[in-house]
């Protein structure tokens, strides 16, 4: 908050800038009338800011901006309950004073509305995800392969399907890979062992 004119005495906020620079370094501030004078009293700070959703049960419904200011006595704080409305920025009509040096207002702003950017333990990670691009281009390249072969070439049938050999020997072959690999892990069994006879010498 900058004055043009005429700005206001400070009291007890010579972290905001100074007596003579009321509200420059802080981000919430109450007039009192002082002898016919309106002091400034510094109630937050922008480091001291703290964001909550008003209710929990119903996230859209807007959120709470509380601001406070630490190291005085009374500590003073200012609660903003921004309200979601997309059609525009409405009030605030009033404040209250909730306590000795807290104060409440209520507006309505497009910044109260909640966004969703990602649910947590939700959907299917980056490796689902990859797994169906695979998925998805293996049966993009199966159906432009059969219909390039059954138009263009004048192979009918399950022939038109592109490299059948090699899909229809996949699962022997994957029956040979995990054998291979258990016999290598396991070493060669008994039965082998034993075929062999010592040779007397």
């Amino acid at each position: 908050m900058l004055f043009n004119h005429d700005p206001p005495r400070c009291a007890e906020c010579s972290e905001c800038g100074g007596p003579s620079r009321c509200g420059t370094e802080c981000s919430a501030l109450a007039a009192r009338n002082a002898g016919g004078y309106h002091v400034c009293s510094t109630l937050g700070h922008a480091s001291s800011t703290n964001v909550s959703i008003l209710d929990k049960q119903n996230p859209f419904k807007g959120v709470i901006v509380r601001m406070s200011s630490s190291g005085k006595d009374p500590s003073c704080s200012l609660s903003v309950s921004i309200l979601c409305d997309s059609n525009g920025a409405q009030g605030p009509d009033s404040v209250e004073k909730l306590g000795t040096c807290d104060y409440a207002t209520t507006l309505r702003h497009p910044s109260g509305c909640a966004t969703i950017i990602s649910i947590g333990g939700k959907g299917f990670g980056w490796f689902g995800t990859l797994i169906i691009i695979i998925i998805c281009l293996f049966g993009a390249y199966l159906l432009a392969g059969t219909v390039y072969r059954y138009f263009f070439l004048g192979v009918h049938g399950i022939e038109a399907i592109p490299n059948l050999d090699l899909w229809a020997s996949l699962p022997h072959r994957t029956q040979i890979f995990f054998s291979s690999l258990v016999r290598q892990f396991s070493g060669p069994s008994t039965s082998h062992r034993n075929s062999y006879s010592p040779v007397n010498s």
